[in-house]
């Protein structure tokens, strides 16, 4: 069974995603580098202007491991920073431990502006090579770390979808409709299909029952709207269950705003339940949840790009930055 996860809001996901970890949990400050010749004390400037980080040269005895290699650690970062234009780092040693096949990998990080404290970062590639431990996260490792995510995702995310048939360039939201975050995310979502028509925009669903009493009920509804009206009334029968989510803080009011949902999207509201309380219906969203598990989510609201996971309530501007970044690196033109 999938482990449980909470409904978190945007900085506190934001803080569990691979996209910003790293910064977040730089703690160490960079030593300086070196000067190059001791020069005469001048005054001090009030307001002195921020300067990109300077690192150290890294010490070549810092480098003890075998494996994974500087240009495969470098090309992973490049994979998860690179939409950032500002980001700048550096590799201070990839190191054996001991346990056979671990190697720790340190990197320096900061942003050009130099608005920011330069700070260190650490993970642990393990032996297979395809991933790392980063507190307590597992994370996708290597040159292409999100192509083995996008595979299973292009394999098994059957959801309702919005968009291009085609799966070049596929978004897969997980959410819980009782989610007051992923209720926030809509608006994100609703701007990608706009902004992206191209893009194949997928709906699966990932209801948290021990936080969210009435989640799966309302997944079920949503399941058996997809297969009785088609993507175009569930994502009518979405924001309406969105919209009226307050209803579903008891039983009753969720029968009440479910039963509303499904006639706004055209459909029976009897057919549907007896649909909904159907052992296939139940099997359906276990698929779902098996998806999100083997695909490493534990939380939601969540958007997978191209494999690449992505809190869904991020700011847009961030969203769009990592979608055109990813588009980019899977040669995909827009």
């Amino acid at each position: 069974m999938i482990r449980s996860s909470l409904c978190r809001a945007g900085a506190a996901a934001l803080a569990l995603s691979f996209l910003t970890l790293f910064h977040a949990a730089a703690q160490q400050q960079v030593p300086p580098a070196p000067a190059e010749a001791p020069t005469a004390q001048a005054p001090s400037a009030p307001n002195p202007t921020p300067q990109a980080p300077v690192f150290p040269k890294p010490d070549p005895a810092n480098f003890t491991a075998a494996s994974p290699t500087k240009e495969t650690v470098n090309s992973f970062l490049q994979a998860s920073w690179g939409f950032d234009s500002n980001r700048v780092w550096q590799v201070e040693s990839i190191q054996k431990t001991t346990v056979d096949g671990v190697s720790k990998v340190i990197a320096f990080v900061g942003d050009k502006s130099g608005k920011e404290k330069a700070g260190s970062i650490s993970f642990y590639v393990l032996p297979d090579g395809k991933h790392i431990i980063v507190g307590d996260s597992l994370i996708p490792f290597g040159d292409h770390p999100y192509a083995e995510y996008r595979t299973e995702l292009q394999e098994h995310a059957d959801g309702p979808y919005r968009g291009s048939a085609a799966k070049e360039l596929e978004l897969v939201e997980f959410a819980d409709f009782q989610c007051p975050h992923c209720k926030e995310a809509q608006a994100n979502m609703e701007k990608l299909v706009a902004d992206y028509p191209k893009a194949r925009i997928v709906f699966e669903n990932y209801p948290i029952p021990q936080i969210h009493p009435q989640a799966m009920v309302a997944a079920k509804y949503g399941v058996c709207v997809a297969k009785e009206g088609g993507s175009s009334a569930f994502f009518t029968y979405a924001a309406a269950v969105f919209d009226g989510q307050e209803g579903l803080a008891s039983a009753d009011g969720a029968t009440l705003t479910l039963n509303s949902a499904v006639t706004k999207a055209g459909l029976d509201p009897a057919k549907i339940k007896t649909c909904a309380d159907s052992p296939e219906t139940a099997k359906s969203i276990a698929a779902s949840l098996k998806l999100a598990q083997d695909i490493n989510i534990q939380q939601v609201p969540t958007l997978m790009i191209n494999g690449r996971q992505v809190p869904a309530n991020s700011s847009y501007e961030t969203l769009k930055q990592v979608i055109d970044y990813q588009a980019k690196l899977d040669g995909i033109a827009r």
